[in-house]
């Protein structure tokens, strides 16, 4: 059915690419121009915004930080394997139905032909998931809805999701059709498990987030990991760049580095050294396979390098 409260005007859009910027920064979020740039039209043309890259990289982040910047209220739809209507979308609350049918039966109520299903199919029985309350939201400016590693649900739910993306509406056929008043920031994630389908990409802007350099991951280390000093940042960032460049089974990702970096402070650290490396590793790598591989090598030679990098 259609909202009954009226449009809400824009609240709190940014201006320009740089209050985009400034925006990111404000929530510790280390990010190259043109991602901003992608964010900006996206919020701008309504739009939504489809990150893809590996896993790790701060997709996800991108929903988050933009629903604490702009202070809307974030929804987030986890996407997986078998993922239907009914956990996306809405579902009926039977066992409230049930109740309510019991409670007129004991009251001796005996309602007209149909007037019954048409009672307990109304909006109060109606549970809403993510995207029917993104869609219906009403308590000021629209959310930010992000829909996390689309990529691991199924391509008929894709094709679902690509209708209501669309026209920012869904149909429930006891109630009527639910419109956005105004739409949701869209920000849809995937890690490219598999090819997400071109119908869906091309209803979006698309943004690929790759793996910092090594100056932005030291940047991004001493902005979100308190007390780190910019010496361990610099050598952790130029570490974990020569793992990247492995044929390792799973590189580690942005969130990985984050966490060796916590750890390494936690433990007193202020440089890389060999024994501490080792140590912590399980912190970095997550296949035991990794972890031995890079032991194997000359973990002190590796060290080394990543010192004189940031003595450079």
């Amino acid at each position: 059915m259609q909202s009954g409260h009226p449009p809400v005007p824009p609240v709190n859009i940014p201006a320009s690419i740089d209050e985009v910027s400034r925006l990111l920064a404000g929530q510790s979020y280390v990010a190259d121009r043109p991602l901003a740039v992608s964010i900006f039209l996206a919020i701008t043309l309504s739009k939504p915004l489809f990150l893809e890259g590996e896993a790790g990289v701060g997709k996800t982040e991108v929903g988050k930080v933009l629903a604490q910047g702009l202070g809307r209220r974030l929804i987030r739809l986890q996407c997986y394997e078998g993922l239907d209507v009914n956990h996306a979308v809405y579902e009926w609350n039977y066992a409230r139905q049930i109740l309510h049918i019991r409670l007129a039966e004991a009251r001796g109520e005996v309602p007209a032909a149909g007037a019954a299903e048409r009672e307990i199919f109304g909006p109060e029985f109606l549970i809403k998931r993510p995207l029917l309350q993104a869609l219906e939201a009403s308590d000021g400016a629209p959310p930010v809805l992000l829909i996390d590693e689309i990529d691991r649900a199924d391509e008929e739910f894709e094709a679902f999701l690509l209708e209501i993306l669309s026209d920012y509406a869904v149909t429930v056929p006891e109630v009527g059709t639910f419109r956005a008043a105004q739409p949701p920031i869209v920000v849809l994630t995937s890690n490219r498990t598999r090819e997400v389908h071109d119908a869906l990409k091309r209803r979006c802007l698309y943004h690929w987030i790759d793996y910092p350099t090594v100056e932005r991951e030291a940047q991004i280390t001493q902005t979100r990991v308190p007390g780190i000093g910019a010496v361990l940042a610099g050598q952790i960032a130029a570490f974990v760049a020569s793992l990247r460049a492995d044929a390792l089974y799973k590189h580690p990702g942005i969130a990985e580095t984050l966490d060796w970096a916590s750890a390494l402070t936690a433990l007193g650290q202020t440089e890389l050294d060999e024994d501490v490396v080792a140590d912590t590793l399980g912190a970095l790598l997550k296949y035991q396979e990794d972890v031995a591989k890079v032991s194997r090598r000359d973990l002190a030679e590796r060290v080394a390098q990543a010192r004189a990098a940031v003595a450079r």
